[in-house]
């Protein structure tokens, strides 16, 4: 099976060493179903699926490049692929079929496409993958020790990519725990940044050990300063109303990722209007008679003020605390307007508590990319753009260095 249109005919075939054909072995038939299978051939990653049930297997390239998440997680719905981060969904031949962000109607971005090997086809119960096009049109016969390529990594992104334990995040405040979890006398353990310190409060006071550059109350929340701050915070509440935190939760997933996916607006044809601030932005948008403020600040600090069509209002304030490379603790505190009952704040809870599980399982684990051009950015992703501007300024300032021609191509959107 050849997938249509997928390499140009002025591209010139390739020629095999002494012995190769330009096809190679990658999967058991067997094993490939409906689920994303990742495979390497020609020392270039690719996934491969079924895209129908008892279908021809189609590979394509293993990363969606909206936000460059494996297409491991991806699913199969009605014959396409659909990528768990945004929902953008992709045909046999690597074309973008659907951007629901941008609405059913609308056309997909340039370089929204995935690319498709010259070639795939099944023989002797082996899935063999040509990824150039080649001399020999059918792949050979597997013999006793045919066994499937080795799958290289996944490419990385060509800049800089934040992480979890980036040592720049050092002199930025962080939250570690709710204010009130620690008592007058008491102690408590908390991770930051792949380092764990011990809180007290003794008078009134709480301290570090070891020590740090600050520690402080703020928002409900006891921050750390690893080293003198350089950073902003969010303004003053304007919806303070009822509040209720929810219960931390710890996460795989690094903490800017995590944010960078809360931002998105998720109606369709939604654009915000982004307002850059001193360490981050303020972004508005109205979505159905919803108006929506976000206040952003770098790295980790965000609320989100709404005003309803009935004039009610609701606000949420994410706190990320990245511990260690592969762990996040999330705190989230709701606040609605009014008089709201027990049963309504904690229904609000529920419902922004949801939201926040439904975001994590499919992201990517390495970090955020902060090269806007390594990804495919659509109107709708103004705020995240924004957001890694913000990111990649605090990173500069951190360093305490002259800014060079790189940090600018970073900055860049």
């Amino acid at each position: 099976m050849r997938s249509d249109g997928a390499v140009a005919s002025s591209r010139a075939l390739s020629r095999p060493s002494p012995g190769g054909t330009g096809w190679f072995p990658v999967a058991r038939a067997a094993d490939v179903g409906g689920t994303p299978l990742l495979v390497g051939a020609g020392g270039r990653p690719w996934v491969v699926v079924r895209l129908r049930p008892g279908g021809e297997v189609t590979a394509l390239s293993p990363h969606c490049p909206h936000r460059l998440l494996p297409l491991t997680s991806a699913t199969v719905v009605g014959g396409d692929l659909r990528c768990a981060g945004h929902g953008w969904t992709f045909a046999a031949d690597g074309r973008c079929r659907g951007v629901p962000a941008l609405g059913p109607d609308a056309v997909p971005p340039p370089r929204a496409d995935l690319s498709a090997p010259w070639a795939v086809e099944e023989r002797d119960g082996w899935v063999w993958v040509a990824p150039d096009r080649t001399l020999h049109h059918r792949p050979p016969r597997a013999v006793a020790g045919t066994t499937a390529e080795p799958v290289p990594a996944l490419p990385a992104p060509s800049g800089p990519v934040l992480g979890n334990v980036a040592p720049a995040l050092g002199r930025a405040w962080h939250p570690v725990a709710r204010a009130d979890a620690l008592e007058e006398g008491g102690w408590l353990s908390v991770r930051l940044l792949g380092a764990t310190r011990t809180l007290q409060r003794r008078g009134g006071v709480v301290t570090a050990e070891p020590p740090v550059a600050g520690v402080r109350e703020r928002d409900g929340a006891l921050w750390l300063a690893p080293e003198p701050p350089c950073g902003t915070d969010l303004p003053a509440e304007v919806f303070p109303g009822r509040t209720q935190w929810l219960p931390a939760v710890r996460t795989g997933t690094p903490a800017a990722v995590l944010m960078d996916a809360v931002l998105d607006p998720g109606a369709p044809g939604v654009v915000a209007e982004v307002v850059p601030v001193a360490g981050g932005c303020t972004a508005r948008w109205a979505d159905g008679g919803r108006q929506v403020v976000v206040h952003l600040r770098a790295p980790f600090q965000l609320r989100r003020d709404e005003t309803l069509p009935d004039g009610t209002t609701r606000s949420l304030l994410l706190l990320l605390q990245p511990e260690d490379a592969d762990s996040t603790l999330v705190h989230a505190r709701v606040a609605l307007g009014g008089r709201p009952g027990r049963v309504q704040l904690a229904a609000e809870a529920q419902r922004v508590g949801a939201e926040l599980e439904a975001l994590d399982g499919a992201l990517p684990v390495t970090g955020l990319p902060l090269t806007p051009r390594d990804e495919v950015h659509l109107p709708t992703d103004r705020l995240g753009v924004a957001y890694r501007h913000a990111l990649a300024d605090l990173l500069v300032t951190a360093r305490g260095t002259a800014r060079t021609e790189e940090d600018d191509d970073v900055a860049a959107a």
